[in-house]
């Protein structure tokens, strides 16, 4: 996606695509850590100070320079006057006749922040996905302003005549549709924008006529069609409106009747219609793709390890991505898969965390066997 400079209001969960640099140092000046007394030398316990006229606050710096028998008030967040060796606890003090005597509760100090400690000038804040601690640090650099990607525009296109919106009511050979929500929140969380179109009637002229609207977007995604029934019209019309087709049906469940390919200059899409099929290639092919065209260099989510809680059937020829829980004892995670991996069943995902990788014709395993899993 070509560049955008905006402002940081506008910038969470973006993709930064050049590097930005400080433009001052944190903290700008030696500060105080805590309200207390500036001491012009290292104190011991019993020793008096003679207190300056004057304080040392937040924005407002005392000018003059102590010397080693000298102490000013001072509190969190002022700029360390000259000469100072050490901020001492006001709590640590006693104030006699214009003086500061140290008390036997004294501790090490020294309560100043260095200048410099959190950030130095020119120092570089690299390209990545920006959350709002990410915000903050490049507000504090005195960056108002990053080169972002721009957002890609993502229409989506639910189909079938057994589909209704929620909120309507479905006649007796209807379903409500669905995992048009759960794709639309994964796009926007991928820094994506998310369209939902009307829902694309089995007819090839409704279809052809929805994914017209759909041309203004960069990546068009249908759900449902994508088979080989005789409603499933998304592979015929797409083609004669011109798509260039990438694949068609990949060996993996759920989600084998997948088809991706370019339109018109877009990147369609097209996934199975059942739920868990649809979510599941979104966070595989649907999110990665949203995250690549941003300039993510590393889109694709990475493996993590996990015990298996229980044993596991031989997999079959196409690897199966598993609805499963993830817990822990300790530093180590156990993998708990799903009895029933029906891909109508959003229930079941909703009560996943991840989703257990078995390869195509993989093994059984046996409880404590090392197994591949996606976080979701």
């Amino acid at each position: 996606m070509p560049p955008e400079v905006r402002e940081l209001k506008d910038a969470l969960g973006r993709h930064m695509l050049a590097p930005a640099y400080a433009d001052l140092s944190q903290p700008p000046f030696d500060a105080s850590s805590m309200d207390g007394y500036a001491l012009g030398s290292m104190a011991t316990v019993g020793a008096r100070y003679d207190l300056r006229v004057g304080e040392a606050s937040a924005g407002h710096r005392f000018d003059g320079t102590l010397s080693p028998h000298e102490a000013v008030r001072i509190f969190t967040g002022a700029p360390v006057p000259n000469g100072v060796a050490r901020v001492v606890l006001q709590e640590d003090v006693t104030l006699q006749d214009g003086q500061i005597l140290i008390g036997d509760t004294l501790d090490l100090g020294p309560h100043i922040r260095p200048c410099g400690q959190d950030f130095v000038k020119g120092q570089s804040f690299a390209p990545k996905w920006l959350s709002a601690n990410d915000l903050a640090l490049l507000a504090a650099m005195n960056v108002p302003k990053i080169t972002l990607a721009q957002r890609p525009k993502v229409a989506i296109i639910a189909t079938g005549d057994e589909l209704v919106m929620p909120g309507e009511r479905p006649n007796s050979d209807q379903i409500i549709a669905s995992n048009i929500f759960a794709l639309k929140a994964l796009v926007e969380a991928a820094g994506a924008t998310a369209r939902i179109l009307p829902i694309a009637r089995d007819t090839a002229a409704d279809l052809q006529a929805v994914l017209e609207l759909a041309l203004t977007a960069d990546v068009i995604v249908t759900i449902g069609g994508a088979s080989v029934g005789d409603h499933d019209l998304v592979k015929t019309v797409a083609e004669e409106m011109g798509l260039d087709r990438a694949f068609y049906k990949i060996a993996m469940r759920p989600g084998k009747p997948l088809m991706a390919g370019r339109i018109q200059g877009r990147t369609l899409l097209g996934f199975p219609g059942n739920p868990v099929s649809a979510i599941v290639c979104a966070h595989l092919f649907l999110v990665p793709l949203l995250r690549a065209m941003q300039g993510d260099q590393s889109p694709t989510p990475k493996p993590k390890f996990a015990l298996l809680a229980h044993d596991q059937p031989q997999n079959g020829p196409r690897a199966h991505y598993m609805r499963a829980t993830i817990t822990h004892e300790g530093a180590t995670a156990i993998a708990h898969i799903a009895a029933d991996q029906d891909s109508a069943l959003l229930s079941v995902l909703t009560g996943a965390n991840a989703l257990v990788i078995a390869p195509s014709n993989g093994p059984a395993l046996p409880p404590n066997s090392l197994v591949p899993y996606l976080s979701l």
